[in-house]
């Protein structure tokens, strides 16, 4: 099966996947953020997504669950919830060379979970995390002086799931979702006969302009169709989390994008 790195669009607006890596520049710097009183433009955005989905989809809140060991968090918008989850522990090792001048650290975690709504229809995820950042520390030279600041060099952080419906392992998908430094962006979701693809979503019109705080998300495009949206934060101090569905898909596919829309909300919680 092959695999095509595909471009990214918000409201939309086509860009080339190597710009969405400020994606990553903006979780880097969400953290700093926090230590700042922010300003009131930022308290709650909402992305902006196709006209169709607006008109086709009703937004579902997401709530803002609490997580327990060994397990994600409980997950639930619309006729959605997560049933039952496991959690791996998460793994994370550091090497540094000789001089202490440049380290490089990864983290790996494993988590799965079932799906369910109304009709007690279930989604199975299997997925994956890695996340890897390269730094280059200044040189201490003791006595207090040191030769150049600490500066980030490379950062990615991936997540692969597979997801299979009611238990039919016949129709197995693939996700994944990665973003990394070098630049480059890439999101789809395929069982090798239907494909689709992940396009960063924001507030601001332009995905690339991360002034002001702007909610972030993802919609989810099939041959120039939007099948629904994922707010995944929303302005400083408020997760505002939401989720479209299309009204018109069938109840297989909005439970396959509400599963892929739950590990995403895993992938992007605050450690």
């Amino acid at each position: 099966m092959a695999i095509l790195v595909s471009t990214t669009s918000v409201a939309g607006q086509r860009y080339p996947e190597e710009k969405a890596s400020s994606m990553n520049v903006f979780r880097a710097g969400w953290v700093l953020g926090l230590l700042a009183a922010p300003p009131v433009s930022a308290t709650q955005k909402t992305i902006l997504i196709n006209d169709t989905l607006t008109a086709n989809a009703d937004k579902l809140k997401v709530n803002n669950p609490a997580q327990h060991t060994g397990r994600i968090a409980g997950w639930r918008f619309g006729d959605y919830a997560v049933a039952t989850s496991k959690q791996g522990p998460v793994k994370t090792t550091t090497r540094q060379n000789f001089f202490n001048s440049k380290a490089d650290s990864s983290t790996s975690e494993k988590f799965s979970f079932v799906l369910t709504n109304k009709t007690m229809d279930s989604a199975m995820v299997n997925a994956a995390r890695n996340s890897k950042v390269q730094l280059l520390r200044g040189l201490q030279l003791g006595n207090g002086w040191s030769l150049g600041a600490d500066e980030m060099v490379r950062e990615s952080d991936n997540l692969a799931a597979f997801i299979t419906i009611n238990r039919d392992t016949s129709d197995t998908w693939a996700f994944f979702l990665g973003v990394t430094g070098s630049p480059s962006y890439t999101g789809f979701l395929t069982n090798g006969e239907r494909r689709i693809t992940l396009a960063v979503a924001s507030s601001n019109r332009n995905a690339l302009d991360l002034s002001g705080w702007p909610a972030l998300g993802y919609e989810f495009l099939e041959d120039g169709r939007s099948l629904g949206a994922i707010q995944y934060i929303g302005g400083l101090w408020r997760p505002a989390q939401f989720v479209w569905l299309d009204r018109n898909l069938d109840a297989r596919t909005k439970l396959l994008l509400a599963a892929v829309m739950t590990a995403v909300l895993q992938m992007n919680r605050p450690s």
